[in-house]
């Protein structure tokens, strides 16, 4: 069976739900269709909070039916194939949806089977992420009595960068808490060589991991994961014959060399961001980058959010193929642009407007009751409201933040931006 929208949008994410939201608003006689499978929809940005047993789950949880903007039509399904140049969406039941214009944001795919060991010991073993499963952070932070607690990220794009160090400041906070801390060596290893890209966010980020006496480990790559035996294997990318590079907070773990480049780390709790990647529909359609860095991801201008080759397309979100964070606060920004433009686009009178310039933010928790608000742009430079910045300097951790965290941030996420209003 096939049918026909004027406006087909894939993913009912946040950034699907908003651009139609805010489509709607703007024209209700727009006919708009929105295909995702989704029975529930999710604020994850409270998914840290949720691991660290301070933020109940089921408040991040609502019924997709009760988001999808009023006069928006919900294709219940998941894509099969995109192909741009008919203009058409195949769905996995077989049915056909044709459009004018298409939105593309279906968000971002875990593909836990990327890094070996993995899939088979996610959620046990003292395995954890709050990608995955929140609820089993928070239980394995209060199980665990005494070792090395690590907490790391896949070498892939991940969405919200802070994300795996953020449950580690709220985690070192609970150890102390609950005073344990001296029996728990708490590490951080990554595959980059910073720990956070932007200043003063940065320097703000590097004070908490001296006070919080938190081993850093660079060009570190976790290649495979040893559940029932608690332990992790990581590449040693780059500098491993200069330990200033190489490490912060140097001490010795139970480790060993198992090979010239190849490190095996002993656990007894691992947090972490898995493989992620566009999924896969996006990545073999067309409309996927071809070459260069952001292969596989959307193919965007980067201002305007314009398809470089289709010109009735536009993409947003995770899935875009954009040098900047993937966040819920960058969607806030990209979907007013998209909404304009398609807008322009729909009335043909080329006035694309290319107003986006990378805008992102990660609000990094660095502690129970503290926050720095680390905002930036495509050139990695500080880009704070303007609005906040005149009441707070956002580079620090304050109480306040935690505050806009906790409760700002999703009574307006479920209340104006899920509305087409922020």
């Amino acid at each position: 069976m096939e049918k026909h929208h004027q406006i087909v949008i894939i993913g009912a994410g946040t950034a699907g739900i908003t651009v139609a939201a805010q489509l709607l608003r703007k024209d209700r006689k727009l006919d708009i269709a929105i295909i995702d499978p989704a029975k529930k929809h999710y604020y994850q940005a409270a998914w840290t909070l949720v691991g660290a047993g301070t933020f109940n789950y089921k408040a991040t949880e609502r019924e997709m039916a009760s988001l999808i903007p009023k006069g928006a039509t919900w294709i219940q399904e998941a894509v099969q194939d995109l192909d741009p140049d008919a203009n058409k969406v195949t769905l996995q039941g077989g049915d056909v949806v044709t459009y004018d214009y298409l939105v593309a944001c279906p968000g971002i795919q875990y593909n836990l089977n990327a890094i070996e060991g993995l899939a088979e010991t996610i959620n046990k073993n003292n395995v954890c992420s709050n990608y995955i499963n929140p609820n089993y952070t928070w239980e394995v932070l209060q199980k665990i009595e005494k070792g090395t607690a690590l907490f790391t990220l896949a070498p892939t794009t991940i969405k919200c960068g802070g994300a795996p160090q953020k449950i580690m400041y709220l985690a070192d906070d609970y150890f102390r808490r609950t005073r344990k801390r001296d029996k728990i060596d708490v590490t951080y290893i990554l595959p980059g060589g910073v720990i956070f890209g932007v200043e003063p966010f940065k320097s703000t980020i590097m004070k908490v991991v001296d006070r919080k006496d938190i081993q850093l480990r660079f060009f570190h790559a976790l290649t495979r994961i040893d559940g029932p035996n608690h332990k992790a294997y990581f590449k040693i990318t780059a500098n491993q014959d200069d330990p200033n590079k190489l490490f912060y907070h140097h001490r010795p773990l139970q480790e060993k060399m198992v090979s010239e480049t190849e490190v095996e780390v002993a656990f007894d709790m691992l947090h972490l961001a898995p493989p992620q990647s566009a999924p896969d529909f996006i990545m073999r359609s067309k409309i996927a980058a071809q070459e260069g860095p952001q292969k596989g991801w959307i193919n965007v201008n980067l201002y305007t959010l314009q398809h470089n080759v289709y010109a009735n397309v536009f993409a947003l979100g995770d899935a875009a193929g954009l040098p900047t964070g993937k966040t819920g606060a960058a969607v806030r920004k990209q979907a007013p642009i998209v909404v304009e433009n398609l807008l322009h686009v729909i009335k043909h009178d080329g006035a694309l407007q290319p107003d986006y310039h990378g805008y992102s933010s990660c609000p990094i928790v660095t502690g129970y009751g503290k926050m720095v608000l680390a905002e930036f742009d495509y050139d990695n430079k500080r880009a704070s409201d303007p609005m906040i910045s005149r009441l707070f300097d956002t580079s620090k951790e304050l109480f306040a933040m935690w505050i806009l965290k906790k409760y700002g941030l999703p009574f307006m996420y479920w209340n104006l931006m899920l509305k087409g209003k922020a």
